[in-house]
This record gives C-alpha cells, sequence and structure tokens, in this order.
C-alpha cells in the first residue's frame, strides 16, 4: 500500500522532470548512501524530530549535501529553532532549488540540493530576521564540515535559492 495512495501522500516515489549536475540510477544512490539518507534524500523521506546529532551542533563550519558533498549551509546561519531539526536562516548562493510539495494534505516550499536534486526538507516563513525564513532540514541529507568556510561566491550572486 505504500507505493500506492499513502506512499504518494507521504511523498515517495516523487519525481521531478528537472536535470542535474550529479544523476545516479536509483542502486547506485542506495550503494552510496545510508539507509537514512536513501530515505531522505531519494525518497523524500523525513527523519523524527529529534533524531540528528547536527541539530544541536553549533560548531563554525560547512553543511554540505549527503549525496553529493555540495555546500549548502554555513554555521553562521544556523540558529536553535526548536522543531528538533537542524534549522538556517538562508542556504550558500545557489546551492539549493526548491519545489512545491503538496502531500500530507498541505501545501509546503520543499528544498532540495541544486546539483543533485536530493531532498534536504522544508523552508518556512517563520525564522528570524534579516531573512525570515527557516530552512528547516534533515540530519540526514547532511554532512558537517568543521572548520570549513564557505566557497566564495560570485560577483553577480543574489543570495536567494536557485528555482532548479
Amino acid at each position: 500500500m505504500a507505493g500506492g495512495l499513502l506512499g504518494r501522500l507521504a511523498g515517495k516515489g516523487h519525481a521531478s522532470d528537472k536535470q542535474f549536475t550529479v544523476a545516479m540510477s536509483e542502486e547506485e544512490w542506495r550503494r552510496k548512501l545510508s539507509p537514512p539518507a536513501f530515505h531522505v534524500l531519494r525518497e523524500h523521506g523525513t527523519e523524527r524530530a529529534g533524531t540528528s546529532k547536527l541539530d544541536k551542533e553549533y560548531g563554525a563550519g560547512i553543511y554540505n549535501c549527503a549525496g553529493c558533498g555540495q555546500p549548502l549551509f554555513a554555521s553562521d546561519a544556523k540558529f536553535n529553532s526548536g522543531t528538533g531539526w537542524p534549522s538556517f536562516s538562508a542556504p550558500l548562493a545557489a546551492a539549493v532549488g526548491t519545489d512545491t510539495d503538496r502531500s500530507f494534505f498541505m501545501t509546503r516550499t520543499e528544498v532540495h540540493c541544486s546539483r543533485c536534486g536530493g531532498h534536504l526538507g522544508h523552508v518556512f516563513n517563520d525564522g528570524p530576521q534579516p531573512t525570515g525564513q527557516r530552512y528547516c532540514m534533515n540530519g540526514a541529507a547532511l554532512d558537517f564540515h568543521p572548520g570549513e568556510e564557505a566557497p566564495k561566491a560570485s560577483a553577480d550572486s543574489t543570495g536567494k535559492p536557485d528555482s532548479r
């Protein structure tokens, strides 16, 4: 039944028509990723709140995509949202894209890696200033690199998420 109506409501089988720089078959992704990372990144799953050690990680560094390694969020954009998931006020320039997610009888804005299309979480308009946004990410979709610095943005970068 999970592949039927309930699976669609949970976001499973969500397939984007978008093309990404990093593309692998489902089997290649399964070999590369841990089961929790595969569930989140490739099946649009969600980890249980409070289960990611990255929720309480506040050291300096960069959060990269667990699928392709692309830098996504700088630690200076991280804040404690109290939700049980790692939360950020803004991504790095052009690091993420968004799609409309209509699963579970609601409409949300899904966030994915702009390089591999991996599902990261959702963005909400209830975050801190100056952006007012809360990028609520699944820790299983992220790799934290302590001490790493954000790549330098190009001069024409707007800092806004890519819509890819």
